[in-house]
């Protein structure tokens, strides 16, 4: 089994990057890491970089997960293989790239790509950001499956998530006590499903309601509450499709022995305790 340590970055092509940057710092709040002639690192706490968006194909999507070696990476390169997946070992430029020392790339049995990363590099200056939006982090992603229990199997069995919590089939999936990090929800099509940074409280939640509101950055859920992670939530629309979330509040899991994952239904109530409903495709029967 592959222990991973944490989410690492979400890489995303883009149809404009002009666009995609200004999004990512005046409207999401991330700070410029770096910026090339055809991409942009963005920050959003002490990682050296949390999202890419790069000149490509908006379907072309990345998420990666940190191991804890490169030894670790060779033994999860052979735990992909055996699962009969193609593995492809990063070249130097693509590390550096990645700010890591080394990773492999494999598409998970949905289609889903995925670096696993070892000696990735934290910033060296603290994080400022591109607005006030209370962000204090990078903390999980959504991911389309077109098979949820076999998906589900691939990322508990063999890369050592556990289920938290599961709505209808979709399973809420940690790797750490963080409720969840990874979030399946079947789709018809491969691809990041939403990207999500916490913020500090429940009055960043709101005050980025009024500001999205004010910009014209379409609302499509919340604000709400997630009577599966408690999390106070609000999620809109960012470039190519991209969905974006803000949360705070969200629980923990400290006593992995007994935790017993929850069954919810697929319906509105299991997304949001307050009524809120989602205007989201894999959030609707």
């Amino acid at each position: 089994m592959i222990p991973l340590r944490d989410i690492r970055y979400v890489r995303l092509g883009t149809a404009n990057l002009e666009q995609a940057v200004s999004y990512a710092t005046d409207i999401l709040g991330l700070q410029v890491a770096e910026r090339t002639r055809g991409a942009c690192w963005f920050r959003s706490d002490t990682r050296d970089h949390t999202l890419v968006y790069f000149d490509g194909d908006p379907r072309d999507h990345t998420a990666a997960f940190e191991v804890e070696s490169t030894a670790a990476l060779d033994a999860a390169a052979a735990e992909i293989e055996a699962q009969r997946l193609p593995v492809r070992r990063g070249t130097r430029a693509e590390c550096d790239a990645r700010r890591c020392l080394d990773f492999i790339h494999f598409k998970d049995p949905s289609g889903n790509g995925i670096d696993l990363v070892a000696g990735a590099d934290d910033a060296v200056h603290p994080y400022e950001p591109g607005r006030a939006a209370g962000i204090t982090g990078f903390s999980h992603i959504g991911l389309r499956t077109l098979d949820a229990p076999r998906d589900e199997a691939f990322w508990t069995r063999v890369c050592s998530a556990r289920v938290s919590d599961r709505i209808g089939t979709a399973p809420l999936l940690r790797i750490d006590p963080v409720h969840h990090k990874i979030a399946l929800f079947p789709s018809t099509f491969a691809g990041v499903q939403h990207v999500n940074h916490q913020v500090e409280s429940v009055d960043d939640v709101m005050r980025a309601w009024y500001f999205l509101k004010q910009h014209g950055v379409r609302i499509v859920f919340g604000p709400g509450r997630h009577p599966t992670s408690t999390a106070i939530f609000l999620y809109f629309d960012g470039p190519d499709g991209m969905v974006y979330e803000y949360s705070t509040g969200v629980r923990s899991i400290t006593d992995e022995a007994n935790h017993q994952p929850r069954q919810f239904p697929f319906e509105p109530a299991s997304f949001c305790m307050w009524g809120s409903r989602p205007d989201i495709p894999e959030f609707r029967n």
